[in-house]
């Protein structure tokens, strides 16, 4: 398997975190590639029209898109237990925790393009605002319910955590443990992990 990449995506660190919690990674080749919502890059449209990665393309030729797509792929590859639980709440659960988690990362992405990548006279404060709330609103939500982020390993969990270091990296003067001591004990202690520490995206 071939995973176009960059060290920086946490949606790609998403997938690598998966990949080494169930020992596939050493079957997985990484291809460096540079994501840009305004630059175009030919080598990664070829195996993603959407120009986006993480994108994993299989050995029969076939590339998937979307870590929630790419994870539950790699999460059928391995004979140990599933971080997509098969049914009933436990699931329902895991990928609610997963949507918040992408919902955050969503927002902060879109947060991060309009204060860094927009022109500076072309940048809209409201919308900047809109979304920082929207991922704030989410983090109050996951305060409320870190009891749920107990028990086995789940895409939730994975998730939610790489949320989590996507804002210490690109919001580090936010300061999102201030009033949500819970949740950043329960990050600090997952960050521990040897998945976590093997995909800290360069500074």
């Amino acid at each position: 398997m071939k995973l176009m990449y960059s060290p920086t995506s946490p949606y790609v660190r998403k997938a690598m975190v998966l990949a080494i919690e169930r020992g596939l990674d050493r079957k997985i080749e990484k291809v460096a590639m540079t994501a840009s919502p305004i630059t175009e890059n030919k080598a990664l449209d070829k195996v993603n029209p959407l120009a986006k990665v993480p994108a994993l393309e299989l050995d029969n030729g076939m590339t998937l898109f979307d870590s929630p797509v790419i994870c539950e792929y790699l999460d059928s590859k391995h004979r140990g237990d599933k971080v997509f639980p098969a049914s009933g709440a436990r699931r329902w659960k895991a990928l609610r925790q997963q949507a918040i988690g992408d919902g955050i990362l969503d927002a902060a992405l879109l947060a991060r393009y309009e204060g860094f990548m927009r022109p500076e006279n072309l940048r809209w404060p409201d919308w900047a605002a809109g979304q920082k709330r929207k991922f704030t609103q989410a983090l109050d939500l996951l305060e409320k319910e870190v009891k749920d982020l107990s028990g086995g390993l789940t895409i939730g969990h994975i998730t939610i955590a790489c949320a989590l270091g996507y804002l210490d990296f690109r919001f580090g003067d936010m300061g999102w443990r201030t009033g949500r001591p819970k949740l950043a004990a329960w990050y600090d202690k997952f960050a521990r992990r040897k998945s976590m520490q093997a995909t800290i995206p360069p500074t």
